[in-house]
């Protein structure tokens, strides 16, 4: 079942999954069965199962650091443009104004980021990882790799990179 918190940020729901690996087997062989119409044939349908896969397998591999992949997203954004203000972080990543407030608002209270005064624009914020924040994104962009290699090892590296290059256009 999925916390309030998960439902806030996007996190789709996990499919039951059978405890044992002949269970798991059986489910899946059922679900290669049941034809998908014309879903067969619909982009988005699968598109949509490779996020829900790549989401699921993310929050496992940062569960331990209790990092959220809208989280990390901000955090490797802010640490590749110090200074970063809050609308350019909105409008680069698409998150909402208000949700990205709440978010910067929970990486600020672990010490992993600070808003600074724009010395260009006094209505707007400049964006900076702590020291901490520095520290603690190391291994977390490491969980991060590993996830990404799961991810080479499930595709391919040639998909991987084909997929890759097709969906940066709508980024």
């Amino acid at each position: 079942m999925r916390s309030d918190r998960q439902r806030a940020e996007g996190v789709p729901e996990a499919e039951e999954a059978p405890a044992s690996s002949a269970g798991r087997e059986a489910a899946r062989a059922k679900r290669k069965r049941l034809a998908l119409g014309v879903l067969d044939e619909h982009l988005g349908y699968f598109v949509r199962r490779l996020q829900v896969w790549i989401f699921q397998d993310f929050v496992r591999s940062l569960a331990a650091r209790d990092i959220r992949p809208a989280q990390y997203s901000v955090l490797v954004v802010i640490e590749a443009n110090p200074g970063l203000s809050q609308a350019d972080l909105s409008e680069r990543l698409g998150i909402e104004r208000a949700r990205l407030v709440r978010l910067l608002d929970g990486l600020e209270k672990r010490g992993l980021i600070r808003r600074r005064r724009s010395p260009s624009d006094r209505r707007s914020h400049a964006l900076h990882l702590t020291a901490q924040g520095e520290r603690d994104l190391a291994p977390i962009k490491a969980l991060a790799a590993e996830h990404e290699a799961r991810l080479t090892t499930r595709l391919g590296p040639k998909k991987r990179e084909a997929l890759l290059t097709a969906l940066r256009d709508f980024a």
